[in-house]
């Protein structure tokens, strides 16, 4: 038996004050925390998630502010694993329903990977996507991405177009997914707020956006580019625009970028090449951004 847990009277708060269920586990086998299995791998998450798979229609979040906004968000929580001697109030929005299994620093390490967690991890229902029409819809800026699979850099192209005033993501069916728990950790879970759908394969994908009267800003650091700065002076608040990001290290497809309305460059110090694709969002977003 891995790490017997012993019984304790916390009490954990959920919303308004309600008494979230405790659920003590010395085993971490039990599949009421299966969901939480293999966190650091993240082909085996991806299959695991992806339809078909034991996971299909679910999500991590993990941490506090990060689960905290999924819940504010409106995401249903289904399970929440703590450390043993947590004490602390729960985030708030969980409901008296949801099972909170309580787990020793073993039973974490056998079902994580590793002995702490950022304080909770919390699986939660996925919601339908919504169609890149809905999604563009009321839209002024947005980004798109084409083979962002890495879900680092896209949580913190998430981040930078909900803190700089987008109003949507719209990925490639290669992009990662922005609800895996790499990438809504590295968003800080600011794109549980913000809306995002997916295309269809680019350049052909663009069409919804095209359609709906957006210019495609394709993002590249060739030199014959114009600078993005210069052209976004010229930008009107209600002006549509969607910046297309590409894969960290190739860029964008060459059709991808020879369909874009616009080929801009954010300009670099002599001898530097490229920027992450993050950091180049985050200047991308600063300057077409309505926040």
């Amino acid at each position: 038996m891995a790490g017997r847990i012993p019984r304790c009277a916390v009490v954990f708060a959920g919303q308004d004050g309600e008494v979230a269920t405790t659920v003590e586990i010395d085993d971490p086998t039990d599949p009421l925390v299966a969901v939480f299995m293999g966190l650091r791998d993240h082909d085996l998450r991806r299959l695991r998630e992806a339809p078909g798979g034991d996971m299909e229609g679910v999500f991590v979040a993990e941490g506090e502010t990060v689960a905290g906004r999924a819940l504010a968000a409106g995401y249903r929580a289904t399970v929440v694993l703590v450390d043993a001697a947590r004490d602390d109030p729960l985030p708030p929005g969980l409901g008296a329903d949801v099972p909170v299994v309580r787990a020793g620093p073993s039973v974490v390490t056998a079902i994580t990977g590793y002995q702490t967690h950022r304080g909770a991890l919390v699986a939660l229902a996925r919601r339908p996507l919504p169609s890149a029409e809905a999604v563009l819809s009321d839209a002024r800026r947005v980004v798109v991405t084409e083979a962002v699979v890495n879900p680092t850099n896209l949580g913190v192209i998430v981040r930078s177009a909900a803190a700089l005033g987008l109003d949507a993501v719209l990925l490639d069916p290669t992009s990662c997914d922005p609800l895996y728990r790499r990438a809504n950790r590295a968003s800080m879970g600011l794109g549980f707020a913000l809306p995002h759908a997916r295309l269809d394969p680019l350049p052909d994908g663009l069409a919804p956006v095209r359609d709906a009267g957006f210019a495609v800003v394709a993002l590249t650091p060739s030199a014959d580019a114009v600078d993005l700065r210069s052209w976004a002076d010229g930008l009107d608040p209600d002006d549509r625009v969607a910046l297309v990001l590409g894969s960290e290290g190739p860029g964008l497809t060459a059709a991808t970028e020879a369909a874009a309305d616009v080929r801009a460059t954010i300009p670099l110090a002599a001898g530097v090449d490229s920027l992450n694709v993050g950091v180049a969002a985050g200047i991308a977003c600063y300057l077409v951004g309505r926040p």
